[in-house]
Protein backbone atom coordinates (compact mmCIF):
# COMPACT_ATOMS: atom_id res chain seq x y z
CA UNK A 1 0.00 0.00 0.00
CA UNK A 2 1.57 3.85 -0.88
CA UNK A 3 2.05 5.86 2.26
CA UNK A 4 -0.86 8.05 2.72
CA UNK A 5 0.87 11.08 1.35
CA UNK A 6 0.33 9.35 -2.14
CA UNK A 7 -3.39 10.00 -1.95
CA UNK A 8 -4.66 13.84 -2.11
CA UNK A 9 -7.41 15.91 -1.75
CA UNK A 10 -7.88 18.38 -4.32
CA UNK A 11 -9.71 22.02 -4.40
CA UNK A 12 -11.50 22.17 -7.68
CA UNK A 13 -14.57 23.96 -9.39
CA UNK A 14 -14.09 21.88 -12.87
CA UNK A 15 -12.06 18.61 -13.61
CA UNK A 16 -10.87 17.22 -16.87
CA UNK A 17 -12.28 13.94 -18.34
CA UNK A 18 -10.87 11.04 -20.12
CA UNK A 19 -11.88 12.00 -23.63
CA UNK A 20 -10.43 15.39 -23.33
CA UNK A 21 -8.31 15.78 -19.91
CA UNK A 22 -7.89 19.60 -20.77
CA UNK A 23 -11.93 20.08 -20.69
CA UNK A 24 -13.65 21.12 -17.79
CA UNK A 25 -16.92 20.36 -15.91
CA UNK A 26 -16.45 16.17 -17.07
CA UNK A 27 -17.20 14.77 -13.04
CA UNK A 28 -21.01 15.82 -12.51
CA UNK A 29 -21.44 17.07 -8.73
CA UNK A 30 -24.96 15.66 -8.40
CA UNK A 31 -25.84 18.27 -5.36
CA UNK A 32 -29.82 17.51 -5.62
CA UNK A 33 -29.23 13.67 -5.54
CA UNK A 34 -29.38 11.77 -2.42
CA UNK A 35 -26.90 8.90 -3.80
CA UNK A 36 -24.02 9.84 -5.36
CA UNK A 37 -23.73 8.82 -9.32
CA UNK A 38 -21.36 5.90 -9.66
CA UNK A 39 -19.27 6.04 -13.22
CA UNK A 40 -17.33 3.26 -14.54
CA UNK A 41 -15.30 4.17 -17.17
CA UNK A 42 -13.03 1.38 -17.47
CA UNK A 43 -14.92 -2.19 -17.39
CA UNK A 44 -11.76 -3.81 -15.82
CA UNK A 45 -12.90 -2.82 -12.76
CA UNK A 46 -15.83 -5.19 -12.61
CA UNK A 47 -13.16 -8.01 -13.68
CA UNK A 48 -11.31 -7.20 -10.04
CA UNK A 49 -14.33 -6.31 -8.08
CA UNK A 50 -17.61 -8.42 -7.82
CA UNK A 51 -20.62 -5.80 -7.74
CA UNK A 52 -18.12 -2.47 -7.44
CA UNK A 53 -21.13 -0.30 -7.09
CA UNK A 54 -22.54 -2.61 -3.69
CA UNK A 55 -18.65 -1.98 -2.08
CA UNK A 56 -19.19 1.91 -2.71
CA UNK A 57 -22.65 2.37 -1.73
CA UNK A 58 -21.56 0.08 1.22
CA UNK A 59 -18.78 2.00 2.18
CA UNK A 60 -20.27 5.47 2.05
CA UNK A 61 -23.43 4.35 4.61
CA UNK A 62 -20.03 3.31 6.82
CA UNK A 63 -19.14 6.72 6.85
CA UNK A 64 -22.03 7.98 7.83
CA UNK A 65 -21.92 10.90 10.60
CA UNK A 66 -18.10 11.19 9.95
CA UNK A 67 -17.49 11.39 6.13
CA UNK A 68 -19.23 13.33 3.46
CA UNK A 69 -21.51 11.78 0.52
CA UNK A 70 -19.88 12.56 -2.62
CA UNK A 71 -21.74 14.06 -5.83
CA UNK A 72 -20.01 11.42 -7.87
CA UNK A 73 -17.88 8.28 -7.30
CA UNK A 74 -15.57 7.55 -10.79
CA UNK A 75 -13.72 3.97 -11.15
CA UNK A 76 -11.03 5.12 -13.72
CA UNK A 77 -7.47 4.11 -14.86
CA UNK A 78 -4.13 5.69 -14.08
CA UNK A 79 -3.65 7.63 -16.85
CA UNK A 80 -6.59 9.74 -16.58
CA UNK A 81 -5.76 10.40 -13.05
CA UNK A 82 -2.34 10.82 -13.75
CA UNK A 83 -4.02 13.55 -15.84
CA UNK A 84 -5.85 15.15 -13.73
CA UNK A 85 -3.23 14.88 -10.91
CA UNK A 86 -0.66 16.98 -12.94
CA UNK A 87 -3.61 19.53 -13.42
CA UNK A 88 -4.60 20.11 -10.07
CA UNK A 89 -1.26 19.07 -7.97
CA UNK A 90 1.41 19.15 -10.09
CA UNK A 91 2.27 16.04 -9.85
CA UNK A 92 2.50 13.91 -13.09
CA UNK A 93 2.05 10.10 -11.79
CA UNK A 94 -1.35 8.68 -10.78
CA UNK A 95 -2.58 8.25 -7.50
CA UNK A 96 -4.92 5.72 -5.82
CA UNK A 97 -7.43 7.98 -5.02
CA UNK A 98 -8.38 11.64 -6.07
CA UNK A 99 -10.96 14.07 -3.90
CA UNK A 100 -12.78 17.23 -5.64
CA UNK A 101 -14.55 19.40 -3.34
CA UNK A 102 -17.51 21.29 -4.82
CA UNK A 103 -17.91 24.97 -5.77
CA UNK A 104 -18.49 26.58 -2.25
CA UNK A 105 -22.33 26.22 -1.43
CA UNK A 106 -23.25 23.32 -2.94
CA UNK A 107 -22.99 19.60 -1.58
CA UNK A 108 -21.18 16.64 -2.74
CA UNK A 109 -17.91 16.62 -4.33
CA UNK A 110 -16.22 13.67 -6.57
CA UNK A 111 -14.40 10.97 -5.84
CA UNK A 112 -12.29 9.34 -8.69
CA UNK A 113 -9.83 6.02 -8.25
CA UNK A 114 -7.34 4.71 -10.50
CA UNK A 115 -7.74 0.63 -11.41
CA UNK A 116 -3.67 0.16 -12.15
CA UNK A 117 -2.59 1.60 -9.30
CA UNK A 118 -5.54 0.41 -6.50
CA UNK A 119 -4.69 -3.22 -8.07
CA UNK A 120 -0.99 -2.61 -7.41
CA UNK A 121 -1.40 -1.67 -4.08
CA UNK A 122 -4.01 -4.70 -3.27
CA UNK A 123 -1.62 -6.99 -4.69
CA UNK A 124 1.28 -5.40 -2.63
CA UNK A 125 -0.64 -5.51 0.52
CA UNK A 126 -2.01 -8.80 0.30
CA UNK A 127 -5.57 -7.52 0.54
CA UNK A 128 -8.41 -8.24 -1.80
CA UNK A 129 -9.53 -5.56 -4.29
CA UNK A 130 -12.95 -5.13 -2.97
CA UNK A 131 -11.31 -4.37 0.52
CA UNK A 132 -8.79 -2.08 -0.78
CA UNK A 133 -11.22 -0.20 -2.60
CA UNK A 134 -13.97 0.02 0.47
CA UNK A 135 -10.84 1.55 2.20
CA UNK A 136 -10.23 4.29 -0.26
CA UNK A 137 -14.07 5.06 -0.47
CA UNK A 138 -14.07 5.36 3.04
CA UNK A 139 -10.33 7.65 2.73
CA UNK A 140 -12.24 9.73 0.03
CA UNK A 141 -15.37 10.31 1.50
CA UNK A 142 -13.55 11.38 4.64
CA UNK A 143 -11.44 13.96 2.93
CA UNK A 144 -14.61 15.44 1.08
CA UNK A 145 -15.23 15.95 5.57
CA UNK A 146 -12.17 17.82 5.60
CA UNK A 147 -10.43 15.26 6.97
CA UNK A 148 -6.76 15.12 6.02
CA UNK A 149 -3.19 13.40 6.80
CA UNK A 150 -0.04 16.04 6.02
CA UNK A 151 0.49 16.10 9.96
CA UNK A 152 1.95 13.06 12.05
CA UNK A 153 -1.36 13.51 14.41
CA UNK A 154 -4.26 14.60 11.47
CA UNK A 155 -2.63 10.83 9.74
CA UNK A 156 -2.86 8.86 12.76
CA UNK A 157 -6.80 10.13 13.74
CA UNK A 158 -7.50 9.63 10.18
CA UNK A 159 -5.60 6.50 9.78
CA UNK A 160 -7.92 4.83 13.29
CA UNK A 161 -11.14 6.35 12.03
CA UNK A 162 -10.65 4.57 8.54
CA UNK A 163 -9.63 1.54 10.50
CA UNK A 164 -13.15 1.85 12.75
CA UNK A 165 -15.71 2.72 9.58
CA UNK A 166 -13.71 0.03 7.75
CA UNK A 167 -14.63 -2.31 10.80
CA UNK A 168 -18.66 -1.77 10.15
CA UNK A 169 -17.90 -3.61 7.17
CA UNK A 170 -15.95 -6.34 8.27
CA UNK A 171 -12.70 -5.33 5.93
CA UNK A 172 -9.67 -5.50 8.59
CA UNK A 173 -7.59 -2.14 9.56
CA UNK A 174 -5.36 -1.70 6.46
CA UNK A 175 -2.96 0.27 8.87
CA UNK A 176 -2.04 -3.19 10.65
CA UNK A 177 0.35 -5.36 8.99
CA UNK A 178 -0.83 -9.03 7.88
CA UNK A 179 0.51 -12.05 10.23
Amino acid sequence: MEPPSSTSHVHARNVAGPENPASAGFFPSCAFEETPEILIEDRRWHCYVPRPEQVIRRALAACEGYGRQPGSVVLSTDRVVRVLNGQHRGKHRPTNVLTFDPPPGIPGGDIILALETVLREARQAGRPVSDHLAHLIVHGSLHLAGYDHHQAGEAREMEMLEARLLSRLHVPNPWKPRA
